[in-house]
């Protein structure tokens, strides 16, 4: 039996939107939290309570069944990728400021876009690619390598730990869109919640005491590998918010690229950018200068110009078996 390929972008879109809205609040209340908890107590939290709200979106979408699978080897595989995706992210995201790290994930579209070619024999026309590519110049540009806003004080290893979440990203992302055809995206936010609750269980048992982390001054590590503590009262609204948007995050994802052409959707994944800034701005007074502006504003014009195209494409499309019919 084929599979059956969703082709809706405009929800695809809406759908992306949405996710990396819910991203920029997780990453700006995952860096509030960085300097009390440990990276995987956070996780398992989050992701405790984002099970509870994932299995409720289960029931809405046709109930248990749904949660069957006949390809469990990639469903662990997506799982690890993002795990390592979110894992490298937040280690980053203690020491470096937040639309820095950003910037340095979106790497994430590119390698999407280009990596769909080989593994979904997506077809990807120069255009699409040029624009990307634009995108990508865009995020450089506000990265600025040449003079890097971080400081000489972090380690260069740190810097390219967003780079390879944005590579495990793009990989997650690529395996959604083949399971997605058989798989709801309720059931792929449920296979992923228990995988990082089983990871950071995994964690606790190793580190949970905090041995690792004693006499580091690396706060990298001392986030990844300090001692669990139980959590001061005013943060349990923070920690089910997280909870909650974690469940936001991997329903509406797991809906972009199952819904959407990968090469389409990935470049609105662009739009976390000026969220992140905005947080940034807003919490810890970090903002951008003219050359961010002007990245931005390249990345924003690459998305649009994928999304008209495709757009464009799609009528062509329509139009062509209009008149097969004829």
């Amino acid at each position: 039996m084929p599979e059956l390929i969703h082709n809706r972008p405009a929800a695809g879109i809406a759908f992306i939107i949405a996710g990396m809205a819910a991203i920029s609040i997780n990453d700006m209340l995952i860096k509030q939290l960085s300097g009390g908890y440990p990276l995987h107590q956070l996780v398992f939290t989050r992701s405790a309570i984002g099970l509870v709200f994932s299995l409720a979106l289960v029931q809405m979408e046709g109930g248990w069944t749904i949660l069957k699978t006949r390809q469990p080897g990639l469903h662990l595989l997506r799982g690890v990728m993002v795990v390592l995706s979110n894992m490298s992210f937040f280690v980053a995201l203690a020491v470096i400021p937040l639309a820095d790290a950003t910037a340095l994930f979106f790497a994430a579209p590119l390698f999407i876009t280009v990596l769909s070619i080989p593994i979904l024999g997506e077809k990807v026309g120069p255009l699409r690619i040029g624009a990307v590519l634009v995108g990508f110049a865009g995020v450089l540009i506000m990265q600025r390598p040449w003079a890097s806003s971080t400081g000489p004080e972090t380690d260069r290893l740190v810097l390219l730990l967003p780079v390879f979440a944005a590579l495990t990203y793009a990989l997650l992302q690529l395996m959604t869109r083949k399971l997605g055809a058989t798989s709801k995206a309720s059931a792929l936010s449920v296979y992923i919640q228990v995988i990082f609750i089983l990871v950071s269980l995994g964690f606790w048992m190793v580190a949970g005491d905090g041995r690792f982390a004693e006499g580091s001054d690396n706060a990298s590590i001392i986030f990844l590998l300090r001692a669990w503590v139980w959590p001061a009262s005013g943060d349990w609204g923070v920690l089910i918010g997280l909870g909650l948007n974690s469940a936001v995050i991997g329903y509406c994802l797991a809906q972009a690229y199952r819904l959407a052409d990968v090469a389409t959707v990935a470049p609105f994944e662009y739009v976390l950018m000026p969220m992140a800034v905005f947080w940034g701005w807003f919490f810890w007074a970090e903002l951008p200068d003219l050359a961010v502006w002007a990245g931005m504003a390249m990345i924003v014009s690459s998305g649009l110009f994928v999304f008209l195209r495709e757009q464009q494409k799609a009528r062509k499309i329509a139009r062509s078996a209009i008149r097969s019919r004829i």
